[in-house]
């Protein structure tokens, strides 16, 4: 992979710009998709119930005013459309006229809620599946804790930043300007001037302090992220950290990265106090010189007492917002912040991907080659030079060598989890890289060293490879792998929870859950990596007898690090510094007394030792 690609999936990578304009670009399309009419009627409705929403706010405090006029007997001529309501139908009007202002509004969430809703399950989903299309070296570069706690914000500020981009900023701004109508013509010049004068250093010192509170926040969510995935981590290394009685330090390494996330977050809580205090300063000074102006004003005779509530009413109704405003302004920047660390993952280009136009992978026969077959996960160690391989149709070929030689390397370049980086490998003359994933992936079964179980039944984990399978299908594969017995004899049978990572099973158990699900995806091909050398030798035995009748009219690869359990097989291949150093099977390479015959020697001598 080049250097561009390999910096492009490091963690320091996976954000993009936060500053707003890009994030809304990547949410604009849940909130207006194409040839998708419901979800566009819906978001018009929400806006017109919005409009008329506010037409219903900023016209309430004229019902207000009239009221208090008809009360002190000020009503003039003008107002005379409201001296047959009286003060008491002008009170119930006002009430009314507030409880539409909420209902609609009510209304306006009750509609947009499903296309919000939407939104957010769309991209979870987008996001859940890219990651799993990303390539093993970025899965392994990753921390799943934190990795996890992206997503989490992520996909809970889409939502809110739909909801609050279109139902509060732009709402507040035309509610302000139609009530900035209403000053400069219901009363004077001067009252606009100063009202706006007052939002505007309000505006101001709230997004210059936010700003500087964003800068803070970052830290506290990466101090989160570095918490949650130390606990993770230390909670599924459970039995580790046991073993070496690590839990007083493993409580000290949580507890530093708590302390760390403390002191970001009282930093953010103390810019936030001074944050509201200079908000309050600034609305109640403006308050102050409006209703000082209105006083005199009727003091002058130039205005009613119902003009002064209305005045006092306006300023309440530009207060209520602009305080909002700087909450809504404060969580839509962290909404921004969370969903470019999220949009940073969506661009992350997977290191595989299918080529355009790949057709599936066609098994007849099931031979594999690996021709001149050059790799490195790091450019400047390579660990395959050169590896030249086939495995005819039906036939099982090992490969042994010792740590680091390249064996497992060998399988993942199979299976596609990397790309060679010179040479190719094939299934029946087709270059796995032509071929579609899903196919290639298809065609191969994998025992792994250690079968790793979803948290729950052991029906499920066994139907894994083949979610429409029948009960009797599962329960053949289950007798195959010589599991059934064992299986039935537990309380709740198939329905048994086997636990976080399958630990409620022994190691035997595991691998022969994974041989009965290997059995029941029947693949053409076979990889297995290891799959007894974690096991003791009485199990070993045992499952090794059941790997050989899986093999059975398969393509085997085994990638083995105990040579008795491959003594058998149709050709052995000894691997050194990532070349193939001997060749031939069990009886030839141990007659030609070289390198395997020492690997022999030494392990029959370990074990009868």
């Amino acid at each position: 992979m080049s250097r561009k690609a390999a910096a492009a999936q490091t963690p320091a990578g996976d954000t993009i710009d936060s500053s707003g304009a890009a994030v809304i670009r990547r949410v604009a399309p849940y909130l207006w998709p194409a040839g998708q009419g419901w979800v566009k009627r819906r978001v018009v409705i929400s806006l017109l119930l919005l409009l008329v929403a506010k037409i219903i706010a900023v016209g309430t405090p004229f019902f207000y005013k009239a009221a208090v006029d008809a009360l002190s007997g000020e009503a003039s001529a003008d107002a005379a459309w409201t001296l047959g309501a009286g003060a008491v139908g002008l009170t119930v009007a006002y009430g009314v006229a507030r409880l539409m202002n909420v209902g609609f509004q009510q209304l306006r969430d009750a509609v947009f809620a499903r296309v919000g809703q939407r939104a957010l399950r769309q991209l979870a989903l987008e996001t859940f599946t890219h990651i799993h299309r990303m390539s093993m070296r970025y899965h392994i570069t990753r921390k799943t804790g934190g990795l996890s706690r992206i997503i989490e914000r992520g996909v809970k500020g889409v939502e809110f930043l739909l909801r609050f981009l279109l139902f509060s900023i732009g709402p507040l701004l035309l509610e302000l300007l139609m009530i900035a109508v209403v000053l400069a013509v219901a009363f004077d010049i001067w009252y606009l001037v100063v009202v706006c004068v007052t939002i505007g250093l309000y505006i101001w010192f709230t997004f210059v302090v936010t700003e500087l509170r964003v800068k803070i926040r970052r830290e506290m969510n990466a101090e989160d992220t570095d918490a949650n995935q130390k606990a993770i981590d230390s909670l599924l290394n459970f039995e580790t950290v046991k073993y070496f009685g690590a839990e007083a330090r493993e409580a000290e390494r949580y507890d530093g990265a708590m302390g760390r996330y403390v002191a970001a977050a009282l930093r953010t809580s103390y810019s936030l106090a001074f944050l509201n205090f200079g908000q309050s300063l600034l609305i109640t000074t403006g308050l102050v010189v409006v209703m000082v102006m209105a006083a005199q004003g009727v003091s002058a005779g130039t205005l009613t007492v119902g003009d002064f509530v209305m005045v006092n009413a306006y300023m309440i109704q530009i207060t209520m917002p602009l305080n909002f405003l700087g909450t809504v302004y404060r969580e839509i920047r962290q909404a921004l912040v969370d969903m470019a660390q999220m949009f940073g993952l969506l661009e992350q280009p997977s290191e595989v991907q299918d080529k355009p136009g790949a057709k599936a992978l066609r098994v007849d026969g099931g031979e594999v080659r690996f021709e001149g077959v050059v790799f490195g996960y790091d450019a400047a160690r390579p660990i395959l030079r050169g590896v030249d391989l086939t495995i005819p149709p039906g036939r099982t070929l090992a490969i042994v060598g010792s740590s680091g030689s390249g064996k497992s390397t060998l399988g993942r370049l199979l299976f596609r989890f990397y790309d060679v980086t010179a040479g190719r490998v094939t299934i029946d003359g087709q270059d796995v890289r032509d071929v579609t994933q899903d196919s290639l992936h298809a065609a191969i079964g994998v025992v792994p060293q250690d079968t790793v179980l979803f948290n729950d039944t052991i029906r499920y984990n066994i139907a894994y490879a083949r979610p429409d399978a029948s009960f009797a299908e599962i329960e053949a594969v289950a007798r195959a792998a010589r599991i059934h017995d064992f299986i039935t004899a537990l309380p709740e049978g198939y329905d048994t929870a086997v636990g976080e990572r399958g630990l409620k099973l022994s190691g035997g158990e595991k691998q022969r859950v994974g041989i009965a699900r290997t059995l029941l995806k029947d693949p053409p091909i076979l990889l297995l990596d290891e799959a007894t050398s974690a096991l003791d030798t009485a199990t070993e035995g045992e499952i090794q007898g059941q790997l050989k009748g899986l093999g059975q009219g398969r393509t085997v690869l085994v990638i083995a690090h105990r040579l008795s359990t491959i003594a058998d097989a149709d050709e052995i291949v000894v691997l050194e510094n990532g070349e193939i150093v001997e060749r031939g099977t069990h009886a030839a390479l141990l007659r030609r007394a070289g390198r395997y015959a020492d690997l022999w020697s030494r392990q029959d001598t370990d074990n009868a030792a």
